[in-house]
């Protein structure tokens, strides 16, 4: 599974929401409705199923999900 699938799949399942609605310029705050917690929640979760370590101070920069699709890639 890619990184974006993966993504998608912790983004529903966190934020109750569908998965076609999410695309890689969907933003996490107006669009996903997802608060500072919900994306770290998130983050966290993609973190432990990639076995790898998110750059928190990075991660507070998110913004899309194209945004966290380039840092969890980075963070391979």
């Amino acid at each position: 599974m890619d990184e974006f699938s993966l993504l998608k799949k912790s983004i529903a399942d966190v934020l109750s929401v569908d998965e076609t609605e999410i695309t890689l310029e969907s933003r996490f705050e107006e669009d996903l409705g997802a608060d500072s917690l919900d994306l770290y929640q998130i983050l966290m979760d993609v973190q432990d199923q990639l076995d790898l370590t998110v750059d928190e101070e990075k991660a507070q920069k998110v913004k899309t999900v194209g945004d966290a699709v380039e840092l969890i890639k980075s963070s391979k």
